[in-house]
């Protein structure tokens, strides 16, 4: 284990390329958002996306498909020392899907639970910022094969003018444990908000100076920790932008039992937050979750359900639902679009080929719903 990663090989391969065209128009882009308010960042990207913007799909199950072995308290997380290649891979998959923004393989990287592997906090800092450089990485190499037309498939490529975003990906305390408490949201008594702010804040810093675009904070399952968030934003000086993202199990509430509408507050007002959403939650519960959203915030909603399966997280398995086994995600989006969400993507159990569906309907490339198979 190598005790630190150096940024030197991705700056010199940005530097050595002579195809520049795509990433120009990223680093132009983002080069003037910077010159904007923090709370227009969003809004303008997605101005310059066409109001409408593409996030991407399942990690974890896709690193599985591709043969990675993630039974460990580290999960997706785990890949990041095991085999980079892979996070690399899944990348690349959702980019030539049609993905605007890439999300890091660092929902349940944490400085706790790397040293809890053995790993020092010098090594455990340095895998996080190596998930970011992993994406940008993944980015360039989609930059390099726009510019040479190196595509084999239909609609990757035809949107690639437009900036990609890399999102720094922040998962639950809950995540950490590994106890199945990030889908419950219950830590116990003893777990303040100041609990949560101390286990979250190097992180949260290091995420910052990373080079990401912005910090997804995912799949909050309690007002508490969602206010830390907040608190840790506000008091820690975060110059680069974040977004919310809950989840919910019935469309009213998220899985501590607080309203999905007080959470949303939280969320929107805080300055540094751009978007405000819901992933991993069933799709079926996003249309009135969208509503729910809209009555509390004007930010824009980010929306990137799981495949309608619920995760049993003592047990660690999926469990299929029986009116979900196959959900119509197409038409769902159009819906969803139309009561006011402007990303869109997948959480658990999507692939690139409900991503590029996805995408294929926000272009007005697919007017007619079609069924989109998820993993088994």
């Amino acid at each position: 284990m190598h005790n630190a990663f150096s940024r030197s090989k991705i700056t010199s391969h940005l530097r050595y390329s002579s195809t520049p065209s795509y990433r120009d128009v990223h680093t132009l882009f983002m080069g003037s958002l910077v010159k904007e308010e923090t709370s227009s960042l969003m809004t303008k990207f997605l101005e310059k996306c066409g109001g409408y913007a593409v996030v991407d799909g399942g990690f974890a199950t896709e690193l599985q498909r591709h043969g990675a072995d993630i039974n460990d308290p580290l999960w997706s997380a785990k890949c990041l020392i095991t085999s980079p290649h892979l996070v690399t891979k899944v990348h690349l998959d959702y980019l030539e899907s049609g993905a605007n923004i890439i999300i890091t393989a660092s929902y349940q990287a944490t400085i706790q639970g790397f040293v809890a592997k053995g790993l020092s906090v010098g090594e455990a800092e340095s895998l996080l910022r190596r998930s970011v450089e992993i994406a940008y990485e993944a980015r360039e190499i989609f930059y390099n094969r726009c510019t040479k037309g190196s595509w084999d498939f239909d609609y990757a490529g035809k949107a690639s003018g437009q900036p990609v975003l890399v999102a720094a990906s922040v998962g639950s305390y809950g995540a950490y444990l590994a106890d199945g408490s990030e889908y419950s949201g219950i830590y116990g008594d003893s777990v303040s908000k100041e609990t949560l702010k101390d286990f979250h804040r190097r992180r949260v810093q290091i995420l910052e100076k990373s080079g990401a675009d912005l910090i997804a904070f995912e799949a909050i399952p309690n007002k508490l920790e969602a206010e830390a968030y907040a608190d840790l934003l506000e008091e820690e000086e975060i110059d680069i932008p974040a977004w919310f993202s809950f989840t919910s199990k019935d469309g009213v509430s998220v899985p501590r039992g607080d309203s999905v509408v007080e959470c949303a507050k939280v969320a929107d007002s805080c300055k540094k937050v751009v978007a405000i959403g819901i992933n991993c939650t069933s799709p079926r519960f996003i249309h009135d979750l969208i509503i729910s959203l809209r009555q509390v915030t004007r930010k824009p909603i980010v929306v990137y359900p799981n495949s309608g399966e619920v995760y049993d997280g003592l047990n660690k398995k999926w469990i299929k639902s029986g009116e979900e086994s196959e959900e119509d995600f197409v038409s769902y989006v159009s819906k969803w679009r139309d009561e006011g969400a402007s990303l869109f993507g997948g959480c658990c159990r999507t692939t690139p080929n409900t991503i590029r569906a996805i995408a294929k309907v926000l272009s007005g490339e697919c007017p007619a719903a079609s069924k989109i198979k998820f993993e088994q």
